[in-house]
């Protein structure tokens, strides 16, 4: 979902309480909606905003709120950029097939 690696997110468990999945008898993992969010929100932070995690833990500290907000508004811009450009190559599909 994130592209990136297990341990990355094993790390970031350490790092960020509020990373805290199901862990099965065998040690398989298991995130919750939360766990997702709260992994999204690392990822934003510090993936896509370029901080530390430091950085990262004392924005989610002092100003969690604002970073939840913002952090739903990218992702859903990403999203309706997807489905746009998606239109977009439909368009230039059928465009070449009328011609």
């Amino acid at each position: 979902m994130f592209q990136v690696n297990a341990s990355l997110l094993r790390y970031w468990e350490k790092e960020f309480n509020s990373i805290r999945p199901y862990k099965s008898e065998k040690g398989t993992r298991q995130y919750s909606e939360e766990d997702i969010e709260a992994i999204r929100l690392v990822y934003h932070l510090v993936k896509e905003k370029g901080l530390t995690l430091a950085g990262a833990k004392q924005k989610l500290k002092t100003n969690k709120e604002t970073i939840v907000q913002t952090e739903e508004i990218v992702h859903r811009l990403k999203f309706i950029r997807s489905e746009l450009l998606a239109m977009k190559e439909e368009i230039e599909g059928i465009e070449k097939h009328s011609y």
